[in-house]
């Protein structure tokens, strides 16, 4: 694995923009209102901000740093305003979790990236995908695990961030089908697998300083499809 591409551990990232003060919505990402001249983005809503603010407050302090005054503070908004956004927890945390599937919807963007159903394409694709989050979103990946960690404990936000998953897991599927695959569901979640090993292991885990360039991420994603497609990729 090749050490050319060490991602920023802070500033690029959604939630990385956040840590001296409110999280901009989408920090870091470029929207077609923020691309057109003469455009102004609209400004974050107060549960953006809100939202924006618990998620970096669990990118840098974790579970036990989210706290609903914690989040007025980091939003820069009057004590209270959080509880009567999201009066429970529970609801702070679903906030949080719609919020990230949100900007990772923008990092990953599955409709543009999961369309080729040529392996070549796929592996593209998917290579791109992985390797913009790993470069500009590692915040984001600590949030998620902290999140998914939360939700073995709580049922009901288990429910809520399975449902917020969907959205990534079944355009993948209907990938697998239209490349030829036999089993879509179990190769899509080895595709899954793959590609979440490698963010785990990349963002936080024993390769956080040796990111793979995006074609080194092709090529493995490649050898993934061959093996289970019985096709050239690559």
């Amino acid at each position: 694995m090749s050490t050319r591409s060490t991602p920023p551990r802070s500033g690029t990232a959604p939630v990385g923009t956040a840590r001296s003060g409110p999280a901009p919505s989408g920090a870091g990402q470029t929207t077609p209102a923020q691309s057109a001249p003469g455009v102004r983005p609209a400004a974050p809503s107060r549960a953006e901000l809100i939202a924006d603010a618990a998620l970096a407050l669990l990118a840098e302090r974790g579970m036990r740093g989210l706290t609903h005054r914690a989040v007025d503070e980091r939003a820069g908004l009057p004590q209270g305003s959080t509880s009567n956004h999201a009066r429970t927890r529970e609801a702070l945390l679903e906030a949080a979790v719609r919020r990230l599937a949100e900007l990772e919807a923008r990092v990953l963007a599955p409709g543009e990236l999961l369309t080729s159903s040529d392996p070549d394409g796929a592996a593209a694709g998917l290579a791109r995908a992985l390797h913009r989050y790993l470069t500009g979103s590692t915040d984001l990946l600590v949030c998620r695990y902290e999140l998914a960690l939360e939700a073995t404990r709580r049922p009901a936000l288990r429910t809520f961030y399975d449902e917020a998953g969907r959205r990534f897991r079944e355009p993948l599927v209907a990938l697998m089908t239209a490349a030829g695959s036999a089993e879509p569901e179990r190769h899509a979640l080895s595709v899954v697998a793959w590609a979440e090993g490698m963010m785990f292991a990349c963002a936080v885990g024993s390769y956080h300083r040796a990111v793979p360039t995006e074609q080194e991420l092709r090529t493995g994603c490649a050898e993934l499809l061959r093996g289970m497609l019985g096709t050239r990729a690559g």
